[in-house]
């Protein structure tokens, strides 16, 4: 935990950015975010039916699938992610089946063995923690609970009891890199789990441009891109690096000076 804890425990709110796992050259790729000044790495697991996701992220698992890759080489991308990146915070994002298939006590080994800080798994809700969350934490490894504007003050302790790392808030009850919420909603829906909770909350879906996410880190402890990252990835190929890192750099600015701007 002490990664997430130096990521989100700094004086600024972290920047936390999202590629998929296999599209394009993803160890450049990752660099690339990482030299940019990203805070924390999603790395997305590729999955044929990624309910939560929009077109840019469906495609994104679609070219990895269809260039071969496993869930080995998740983690062998991770592996290799920690040994250059030691510092970094990296989480495991994806879907339940390529995770509990093989027994949820594997996967946790494997991913610790990898480096992994932590995992979001989309398509397992609290209810059923028992699927993966107790074998995720007996390796160290934080099971990172989503959020959303309709998770109620009746819900909400059962989402945060047993979450670490950080709570990702999904600012809209849709799918990602479609719409973005107000701000205005982000902003009450942040304090009211805050008030519950004392995790940092990062706040993604439908963040895409440094004015977005400057507004955003006025009032959240991180802010999460994702589709306008995977675009990237699909649009530039072996290029994408380079692009990534404009776009990361100008995301990270915005990130890491928006309280300033607000004081001044």
């Amino acid at each position: 935990m002490s990664r997430f804890a130096s990521a989100f425990g700094k004086s600024v709110p972290a920047l936390v950015c999202f590629i998929t796992a296999g599209d394009g050259d993803t160890a450049a790729n990752l660099d690339a975010l990482v030299e940019a000044g990203a805070d924390v790495i999603e790395l997305g697991m590729p999955f044929t039916d990624p309910m939560a996701d929009g077109p840019a992220i469906q495609s994104a698992n679609l070219r990895s699938l269809g260039a071969g890759t496993t869930t080995a080489d998740v983690l062998r991308y991770a592996t290799a992610f920690r040994a250059r990146h030691p510092n970094v915070p990296l989480v495991l994002m994806g879907y339940a089946n390529p995770m509990v298939r093989r027994g949820p006590e594997w996967f946790a080994e494997a991913a610790a063995a990898a480096g992994v800080d932590g995992v979001i798994c989309v398509d397992i809700p609290p209810e059923e923690d028992d699927a993966l969350g107790p074998a995720l934490r007996a390796k160290g490894i934080a099971a990172i609970r989503l959020a959303t504007p309709t998770t109620d003050a009746a819900r909400l302790p059962q989402v945060l009891a047993g979450s670490e790392g950080f709570l990702y808030y999904v600012s809209v009850a849709g799918i990602t890199g479609k719409q973005q919420a107000q701000i205005e909603s982000i902003e009450a829906n942040v304090a009211r789990i805050k008030q519950s909770s004392d995790l940092p909350v990062a706040v993604g879906f439908g963040v895409r441009t440094p004015e977005q996410a400057a507004a955003i880190a006025k009032v959240a402890d991180g802010v999460v891109v994702g589709s306008a990252l995977v675009e990237i990835c699909g649009e530039y190929g072996a290029e994408a690096p380079a692009k990534l890192k404009e776009l990361t750099a100008a995301l990270a600015h915005a990130v890491h000076t928006a309280r300033q701007e607000q004081a001044a």
